[in-house]
């Protein structure tokens, strides 16, 4: 697999953590730089090529050699040493390899881009007195930095074909050619008016949403209708941006794209499309035509770039692509598509362009290909068929739309601690974009589809119904809220229902979500949003800013079982939506832990291969006792264990809590539990009830932290250690992983509430580990999942499984069932690179595995992952997408396990399975059954809202749109 992989030093060893500047002392600097009329800068010297520097006005002397610039303050090269943080970039003094940046998966380069955003945006930002320094920069030393640094870093293929988004973007921001970001100008230069105009916003959405020639027109009569409104520097503001977006929408200059082609040297297949299509005379050149043949041109660079032979006739190709692009986003916004085949054909041509544009990896778009290409020989399509059509093109919007998040979220996350306003700079990448153009036809195709499928959502505040799609059945009442943003940090309420730009890794309960990032669907939060009924939709972020109107309100919100959702305040439900909500009907959802069967006797550590799925919820916990199962099945493809039983953790729980009580750490748990039955009965609120037991909880967790280990269990361990693994203990790296008897009961899943240790070398720390572990049931998210869930959360025991360390190259799940499809002898996959992938809701790559095919339902979009040392902790890299992870070798093994898991176990039961590849080797990590909610699936009310689809109806191609 050809994957470029970058370290990103998470260590001690990166910059000394004592001399980082904090949050608050950053936004003083960026503050005080925005008033200073030197900005970041000092004064302005000569660099002279031996080294030297001298005074602005003694030069450097003509055999030397030099350039004149400014230097930079010392708080900001405090902030380049100890942050790595880079503001107002003079590229000149810049070396090529800071600059780029590799070891820190280029941060600097992607910082100077965001830089250019928050300057454009923020009327200079950083510079904002400092860009009328006169000889601070010097354009004409910055253009010749900019060009030897592309013919540099395009000598490198492998860079080239795994960097191929970010090496186009930088290019628009970089100068090199005389060229500047006139999309990005035009919308800030908008925005800005729009602020201070707030008559003006409906031309800025215009502008920001769906660009076209006639929006010129638009603020030119919005000026003359309010010039008496307008001072001269508002004037002139304006006549700014008018001449912006006539730059902008200027006609395609073929003479100049000519002239520029001729320069190239390698007369490949390529080179000669490019001539032919400059060639032709202007009145050729109508919507249709420049909309299909830019597209193929855009996708023939990305496939062939590599075939240029040299880093100048690469530079120039890209440059031509980069203005091929320019046109093509202003020709998409004006093709006409009259009827359905028109439609098709356009999304075919922006789904081209999007690989052509690096949105798209060129393997990804060869899996998905023939699904949106076969429509056009059609003359009929079914429903079915067309929904297929549909389902794929969205996921191409989808995948084009996360492309620019997983290049630069990173760089925007530091950022965002500081200076809100970077948040915006993805959003400005993605409409930058043809992901626009093409998620308005895709969105144009759902709208033809659900009308004539029979499906629609009923969302209110948004005009556009079919860019929603439901993910999970359920509904829910509760107060609206809108994150958007890193979700990370939200202090969620059980009772509300939450909008996410992406869902949180260890999400605690909520009333229902929706998400623009769905993550995968075999991760944690997807899983117990399916196990509990909790409704669950994906959405744009369009739509996440559309919402943001009913933020705060009381709605109704539910999700069919065929994906169709409604969203609406409370105050419009019916009758029968309103009787959803009595406690009858909500208190079905109780379920009791069993602990009839329970053996709190056995206080031994055990060996793994003693236990199988019969001592589930009596020795042990599921995961366990079903990896005791599996290796006995699968020998070789399961790592040793050893298993802390339940008996043991009752044991230590007998202790004395402390010197000075009496009680034990068991009875003060009990003693909780009681105490809270009593306010109820004594009709304390929930709210008060919960605060009491958080509180009290959150003083045992810290207490089974600290509480001592039985000299006894300690020597076991020491010797079982050593017995089954073949090593100290503090010699191998392991796993402590929480295994409760709460865990995947028939109706609650439990999945990933718990603590889990990761490669773990430490004597002391595995043993504090231990004890961590323990202690997880009782922190808030665990607390609060199954005290909402359980009729008895006091009798939640903790066994743990501890197993060696593998170092895989990609991990995931699999759930041997087609979530999506439905059917039971389909697999669904989801894998990431590196240990832990997919279980936390990373943007896995994910399969839908049949017995003779294999579909991409999404490509990895995960930036960054860990590894496993010997060393023990972990180690994180950022990767490229530029090759799918998971091979047909691994498919095949993925195949054979799921085989013999049916034949093995029960075949009626679905199980959720995750395991990783070391080498191709298949490595079974745990089993659990996979559990949904049937009371959601079969509620009556969510089948009453439930579209009967005639999947069999045709539908002719040339069918009119509207």
């Amino acid at each position: 697999m050809n994957k470029y992989l970058i370290v990103i030093f998470m260590t001690s060893c990166f910059f000394a953590s004592a001399q980082k500047k904090d949050n608050t002392t950053i936004k003083s600097l960026i503050n005080s730089y925005k008033k200073d009329p030197r900005g970041p800068y000092n004064r302005i010297k000569w660099f002279c090529d031996d080294g030297t520097e001298r005074e602005p006005k003694d030069p450097c002397p003509d055999k030397i050699g030099g350039i004149q610039h400014a230097d930079y303050k010392t708080s900001l090269l405090d902030l380049r040493n100890h942050n790595h943080l880079f503001f107002g970039d003079i590229l000149a003094a810049e070396s090529v390899t800071s600059f780029l940046d590799k070891s820190h998966n280029f941060s600097h380069l992607k910082q100077y881009q965001l830089n250019k955003y928050l300057f454009s945006v923020d009327d200079g930002w950083v510079l904002r007195r400092a860009q009328y320094y006169r000889g601070a920069i010097q354009s004409e030393d910055e253009e010749e930095w900019g060009k030897d640094f592309f013919l540099d870093i395009l000598k490198d293929d492998v860079l080239l074909n795994t960097k191929f988004y970010l090496i186009r973007q930088a290019l628009k921001d970089i100068p090199h050619n005389g060229d500047d970001n006139t999309a990005q100008l035009m919308r800030s230069q908008s925005k800005q008016l729009s602020e201070e105009f707030p008559k003006f916003m409906d031309i800025r959405i215009k502008i920001h949403g769906q660009p076209s020639k006639s929006d010129i027109t638009l603020v030119e009569n919005y000026v003359a209708k309010n010039k008496s409104d307008l001072d001269a520097a508002s004037q002139r503001d304006f006549n700014e941006l008018i001449k912006t977006m006539n730059t902008f929408f200027a006609p395609i200059d073929l003479a100049r794209l000519k002239s520029d082609l001729n320069q190239v040297k390698s007369k490949n297949e390529t080179y000669h499309l490019l001539n032919k299509f400059f060639s032709n005379s202007e009145t050729e050149m109508t919507t249709d035509y420049l909309v299909s043949e830019i597209s193929n041109l855009l996708y023939q660079i990305k496939q062939n770039i590599t075939t240029f032979n040299s880093s100048s006739d690469r530079l120039l190709i890209l440059d031509i692509s980069n203005q091929l692009e320019k046109t093509l986003l202003i020709e998409a916004q004006n093709l006409k598509t009259t009827n359905l085949l028109d439609l098709v054909y356009k999304i075919n041509y922006l789904s081209c362009a999007s690989v052509g544009t690096g949105l798209l990896e060129n393997w990804e778009f060869s899996e998905i290909q023939n699904k949106i290409v076969e429509p056009i020989f059609e003359k009929d399509l079914s429903v079915a068929s067309l929904n297929d059509f549909l389902n794929t093109t969205r996921s191409i919007v989808e995948w084009s739309s996360a492309m620019p998040k997983a290049n630069y979220l990173d760089v925007v996350n530091t950022y965002n601690e500081f200076e809100p306003l970077a948040y915006g700079f993805i959003d400005d990448k993605v409409r930058s974009s043809i992901a626009l153009s093409l998620g308005d036809a895709v969105s144009t195709l759902g709208n033809f589809v659900a009308k004539e499928s029979n499906i629609n959502n009923n969302i209110e505040a948004l005009d556009n119904q079919s860019s929603v799609r439901g993910l999970n059945p359920g509904y829910a009442m509760g107060k609206l809220v809108v994150v958007d943003g890193n979700p990370d940090d939200v202090e969620v309420n059980s009772s509300h229902i939450y909008i996410f730009e992406r869902p949180p890794g260890d999400l605690k309960p909520v009333a229902g979500i929706m998400t623009v990032s769905e993550g995968n669907l075999v991760s944690h939060v997807q899983l117990l949003a399916r196990n509990l009924g909790i409704p669950n939709a994906a959405l744009s972020y369009n739509d996440l800013k559309s919402l943001k109107k009913l933020d705060g309100e009381t709605i109704f919100y539910a999700v069919s079982n065929k994906g169709s959702v409604i969203l609406k305040e409370a105050d419009d439900m019916s009758s029968s939506e309103e009787d959803l909500f009595n406690k009858t009907e909500r208190s079905k959802n109780v379920i009791e832990v069993p602990v009839d069967k329970i053996r709190l006797d056995v206080n031994k550590v055990i060996n793994m291969r003693e236990v199988n799925a019969s001592d589930s919820g009596k020795l042990c916990g599921p995961k366990a006792a079903n990896l005791g199962a599996l290796k006995q099945m699968f020998p070789e493809k399961v790592v040793e264990g050893l298993i802390i039983p339940f008996g043991i953790f009752r044991d230590h729980m007998n202790q004395c809590l402390d010197a000075e009580n009496s009680v034990s750490y068991w009875d003060y748990l009990s003693n909780v539990f009681a105490t809270a039955n009593r306010m109820k009965k004594n009709d304390t609120s929930d709210y008060e009830i919960e605060a009491y037991q958080l509180e009290a909880l959150s003083y045992l967790k810290d207490a089974i932290i600290n509480m001592p280990l039985d000299e006894e269990f300690v020597n076991q361990m020491t010797s079982q250690f050593k017995s089954v693994f073949k090593s100290d203990l503090g010699n191998t790296p392991v796993f402590l992983r929480s295994d409760t008897n709460m865990e995947d009961l028939k109706e609650f899943t439990g999945a990933g509430l718990n603590l889990t240790l990761f490669n773990i070398l430490d004597k002391k720390e595995i043993l504090r580990g231990i004890k961590r572990v323990w202690a997880s049931p009782y922190t808030e998210r665990s607390f609060k999942w199954r005290q909402k869930y359980l009729s008895n959360p006091e009798n939640v025991f903790p066994s743990i499984l501890i197993i060696p360390s593998v170092d895989v190259d990609y991990s995931g799940v699999m759930i041997t069932k087609g979530i999506n499809s439905g059917n039971d002898d389909d697999l669904t996959v989801a894998f990431s690179l590196g240990a832990g992938g997919a279980v936390d809701g990373q943007s896995a790559e994910t399969r839908l595995i049949t017995e003779d095919n294999n579909i991409l339902l999404a490509p990895a979009r995960q930036a960054d992952y860990i590894r496993l040392p010997n060393s023990g902790g972990t180690q994180t890299y950022a990767t490229t997408f530029n090759a799918p992870i998971l091979n047909e070798k691994n498919i095949n093994s993925i195949r054979e396990l799921a085989s013999t898991i049916r034949k093995n176990m029960s075949d009626e039961q679905a199980y959720d399975v995750e395991f990783g590849f070391k080498n191709d080797k298949l490595w079974l990590f745990q089993i659990r059954p996979f559990v949904e909610n049937k009371q959601a699936k079969s509620s009556e009310y969510l089948s009453s809202i439930t579209p009967k689809i005639d999947s069999n109806k045709q539908i002719n191609l040339k069918t009119k749109l509207n």
